[in-house]
């Protein structure tokens, strides 16, 4: 049967479903097939049908921008496996794929911004067209090319291990950077693989006893370490972390070790202060580096425990108190009493960038214009990162959360135990862990992201089984892939996403909005001194970016509520007593109107001065060029800034995001506060007219 025939079999059974079973009963196939091809036919002349079909083989160059969607068809019969590419050119592009009744069945956005490959697979349970949708991330992006091509259209694998490896083929070749994978399942690994190179520069091939910087993965670890040592009696997880770490300013508010273990301390990320401060991520920073810096810090992003903000400085001093506390250094006390014990032989905690790893793997990067280059990491502090470590140790770490040889019952149990705000209320993240479910089933896990390194853990501890995925390319997708590798090996048990299920009566209902509505609403609404909402105008929609983030297309439901797309953010537009909008709620929080602000060349010159950050140890300038206000630093070089309201800029570099000018009773400026996501109101002083 050709994938015509049953793409019109899938409208026969729509239709039966309209017409009952009595009346198809007195209907032949032949007889129905008659009737429907015409209706196709109608239905191709009006547009229904008109998407290109993509081929085997087939190469296209396209140029997409905004909130463009280019869709493609491609022809699968049942049980074939196809695996293509969306290539980005200079523009981030979601890819989504939809099965031959129009249910959405992937989404894809690897983690490589405007350059390099989005791999497109899928298996295909039935015969027909399956389109491909490629999109801008952000609605308001500006044009990029992209190529798409289909590359192979196979049988699909008829074992378990085979379809993983055929979701792994963009990456297994010996001239790209790939992963590695174990599989653990009832006290065992039952697959592990390597694939593509872990050394471009010598063609080493990656194997599961390869060695990576497992990034982040690493502070489950370092949790683990200080949980031993408070179930030992050598320290109590409420202790105030200034008990251990004297040199740190005291904040007024009693920061506690499980304040760090759990990002709620308020304390500003180390990464972030680096940046600021003038240090490139590639750099040899050390604990040394980190701990002068944080102890030069004089406030807080929030009190302790009002909030979580994910903060790598909190496991960096983690590590520092285990040291102190044991009078070894943290890579020996974890060798000795985690690694060993466990049987993890090619783990260790590297706080030595010049040392020596065999069979160790080098991360990298896409390049703009196609290959790869090198991404250096010459880390030399550890707790928040830097755990070396292959997937064949992390099995034995997972397994370690099954049997409890190392730490016993008591430890597991308490590593799961999840964070409590001072509100009452608790979250998803545990002892480095975050805690949550797949498709019904109790998860635990953590990414992490280094340099080119792009790593994963995830246990699925009722049924004993857990993915780990460690890649050494930075556009790599770990975690999206792991939960593939789950899709397979746990079929049966996974319960459907209902996000995924056909809509039913209950879904809500969109509106159209009057054309002058929108309007009204198009500005921009203040959180918090750093954070901005920018509501747009695109044709017939809307849009909203938080911050610098990207810009989501806002789905009306009423005359004043929209949900934003795809992920369903309710936003409520208020008005004041005289009719005017003032305000939204944006995840049940108030954001006040605020009016836009272009600074004429006599108002930037009030901006122009230097500006220098006692807790920092740095200077940044702002200056006028070419009627552009920009910051300048010797190590950093130029930042555009853009101004949104009064006082108020954003910056292209980063670490410099968000820029608000204080000015004192005469209205001069006196100083400036930056913030950066995990940095909030840092302040510099104008030191120069």
């Amino acid at each position: 049967m050709s994938v015509h025939d049953d793409r019109f079999i899938s409208i026969l059974v729509n239709v039966k479903k309209f017409l009952g079973k009595t009346m198809m009963k007195r209907l032949s196939f032949s007889c129905l097939r008659f009737i429907f091809v015409g209706l196709f036919t109608a239905m191709s002349a009006f547009g229904q049908t008109d998407i290109p079909e993509l081929k085997l083989g087939q190469s296209l160059q396209k140029v997409i921008s905004g909130s463009d969607i280019h869709s493609y068809n491609v022809a699968v019969e049942a049980n074939l496996f196809m695996f293509g590419v969306v290539d980005q050119q200079g523009i981030d592009v979601v890819v989504r794929i939809y099965d031959p009744n129009g249910k959405q069945i992937e989404e894809i956005d690897s983690p490589n911004g405007r350059f390099g490959p989005e791999p497109v697979s899928l298996v295909a349970d039935a015969s027909g067209f399956y389109r491909i949708d490629v999109t801008p991330l952000n609605s308001d992006a500006e044009p990029g090319n992209y190529e798409i091509r289909i590359i192979r259209i196979q049988p699909c694998a008829t074992t378990i291990e085979g379809k993983v490896d055929q979701l792994f083929t963009i990456w297994d070749r010996p001239d790209s950077p790939g992963a590695s994978l174990a599989v653990v399942r009832d006290g065992h690994i039952v697959y592990k693989h390597g694939y593509g190179c872990a050394q471009l520069e010598y063609g080493v091939p990656i194997t599961p006893s390869t060695i990576f910087h497992v990034a982040s993965v690493s502070k489950q670890f370092t949790a683990f370490a200080v949980t031993m040592l408070a179930h030992q009696g050598h320290l109590c997880l409420d202790d105030d972390i200034r008990k251990y770490i004297p040199e740190l300013a005291d904040f007024g508010h009693t920061i506690t070790i499980r304040h760090l273990i759990h990002h709620t301390s308020g304390l500003r990320d180390q990464w972030n202060l680096l940046a600021m401060a003038g240090w490139r991520l590639d750099d040899v920073i050390t604990k040394e580096h980190i701990l002068t810096l944080i102890a030069h810090q004089k406030e807080l992003n929030f009190n302790p425990g009002d909030e979580m903000v994910y903060c790598n400085t909190g496991y960096t001093l983690l590590a520092e108190i285990v040291a102190r506390v044991t009078e070894r250094s943290f890579p020996e006390w974890t060798a000795e009493n985690i690694f060993k014990p466990l049987g993890m032989t090619h783990t260790h905690f590297h706080a030595d960038h010049e040392l020596i790893v065999p069979n160790r793997a080098y991360s990298y990067n896409t390049r703009e214009g196609g290959g790869f280059r090198k991404s250096v990491l010459s880390y030399a502090n550890v707790g928040a990162t830097s755990l070396f470590t292959t997937v064949e140790d992390l099995a034995k770490w997972a397994l370690n959360f099954e049997d409890g040889t190392v730490g016993g019952k008591d430890i597991i149990e308490q590593m799961e135990e999840r964070a409590v705000l001072n509100s009452g209320d608790t979250l998803g993240y545990a002892f480095g862990q975050g805690i949550g479910t797949y498709h019904g089933l109790r998860t635990v896990a953590h990414s992490g992201g280094d340099a080119g390194f792009r790593t994963f853990l995830v246990r699925f501890p009722d049924q004993k089984f857990s993915v780990a995925i460690l890649s050494n390319l930075g556009g790599f997708n770990p975690s999206g892939m792991a939960y593939r590798v789950a899709d397979l090996f746990l079929a049966d048990l996974l319960v459907p996403d209902e996000s995924q299920e056909e809509p039913s009566e209950a879904t809500e209902k969109t509106v159209t909005v009057d054309s002058a509505l929108l309007d009204d609403y198009t500005g921009t609404f203040q959180f918090d001194p750093w954070r901005l909402l920018t509501v747009a105008r695109e044709d017939d929609h809307l849009t909203i970016r938080d911050g610098n983030g990207p810009s989501r297309r806002m789905i009306a439901l009423s005359d004043t509520a929209f949900n934003t797309e795809p992920n369903g953010i309710r936003i409520i537009f208020q008005r004041d007593e005289k009719g005017n909008i003032t305000k939204l709620t944006y995840r049940e929080r108030a954001a006040t109107r605020v009016e836009a602000f272009t600074p004429s060349h006599d108002e930037m010159l009030d901006y122009v001065g230097d500006y220098v950050s006692e807790e920092l140890g740095t200077t940044y300038s702002v200056v006028v060029e070419n009627d552009q206000l920009m910051t300048q630093h010797r190590r950093h070089g130029d930042g555009n800034m853009t101004p949104t309201v009064r006082d108020h800029f954003t910056n292209e570099q980063w670490w410099m995001r968000n820029m608000r000018f204080i000015r004192d009773e005469n209205d001069r400026i006196m100083g400036l506060r930056v913030s950066n996501g995990r940095v909030r109101n840092l302040r510099f002083e104008k030191i120069r007219p």
